[in-house]
């Protein structure tokens, strides 16, 4: 079967126990070119073991970030792209519908891709924890937002900003496999710092009541991410949001039916809002308190 003209591009940083299983489900793509911020493990040695190519990455702060980084500054020889992360792999059905869709007249400009979810050693089928997103395009017919950004806490890849697509945007229905190799403790550890950049980035969307300098445009009836973005302005500001995001994953979305990593994954996207909510109340309430003068000594 014909290699699909697609180039992956797929973003690291000390991911060796993701990695491999990663470029062992992309070999199929015409080019892999792995963007790294200088990882301190064996991530560029299992890299290069597979034959990609590796570009280095160092964040100066601001934008562009990692993947929009890559395709400002990378040559790409190919239409394409695939945009991937370490812990993602491509299974072979969904090859053949990226195969199909870019390979007939009516290809539309982007692609949404769900990611589907697992944790803890299986595929959580229900609780709402897997997403689209726009990760096949045209490279010369989207880019990645522009957020405000406050401190980057050592995040120098984009974490919730979104694919712009100028043009046509369709939905493949073949699901990555979304799995973190890294245990609970680092995946944790990611979403305590994804807390601190969403907080900030709160702050700045309250106040201005603008996401960021280039954005989505949110809309009710428009695709998964425009529909996300336009409940995310009501939610942020409804009591108990992180009670409802639980009640939403683990009731309504049924999360309550996969057993113990169901109640576990609504519990942690539960911590991980309400650690937002306690981030922006201090940003909004941090104030310089001055120090009493010390008692004269009798």
């Amino acid at each position: 079967m014909k290699t699909p003209s697609v180039t992956a591009i797929v973003a690291t940083k000390n991911e060796e126990a993701n990695l491999a299983r990663c470029l062992a489900s992309i070999h199929q793509a015409e080019r892999i070119l792995v963007v790294d911020s200088r990882s301190t493990d064996r991530t560029v040695n299992i890299a290069l073991a597979a034959n990609a190519e590796v570009f280095t990455f160092d964040y100066c702060g601001g934008y562009p970030k990692k993947r929009q980084w890559a395709l400002n500054t990378i040559p790409l020889t190919t239409e394409w792209v695939l945009m991937l992360d370490a812990d993602e792999v491509v299974p072979p059905a969904l090859w053949d519908e990226i195969r199909e869709a870019i390979g007939g007249p009516a290809a539309r400009d982007g692609y949404l891709i769900q990611k589907g979810f697992h944790f803890l050693g299986r595929r959580l089928r229900f609780g709402g924890f897997s997403h689209r997103a726009v990760a096949l395009l045209r490279a010369d017919k989207a880019r990645f937002e522009e957020l405000f950004d406050g401190p980057s806490e050592g995040l120098d890849m984009e974490v919730h900003e979104r694919v712009m697509v100028v043009g046509t945007v369709g939905r493949l229905r073949t699901p990555l496999i979304h799995e973190d190799f890294k245990g609970l403790t680092a995946y944790l550890d990611k979403h305590n710092r994804y807390s601190t950049w969403e907080a900030h980035v709160r702050q700045m969307y309250l106040d201005s009541n603008r996401w960021g300098k280039l954005t989505i445009k949110p809309r009710l009836f428009g695709n998964s991410q425009e529909r996300r973005r336009f409940l995310k302005k009501f939610a942020i500001r409804i009591p108990f949001e992180s009670w409802l995001w639980f009640v939403y994953h683990y009731f309504v979305c049924l999360g309550v039916l996969e057993g113990m990593p169901g109640l576990i994954a609504s519990q942690i996207r539960m911590q991980y809002i309400s650690n937002v909510r306690s981030k922006l109340y201090e940003l909004r309430t941090r104030t310089a308190i001055p120090l009493r003068p010390q008692a004269a000594k009798r």
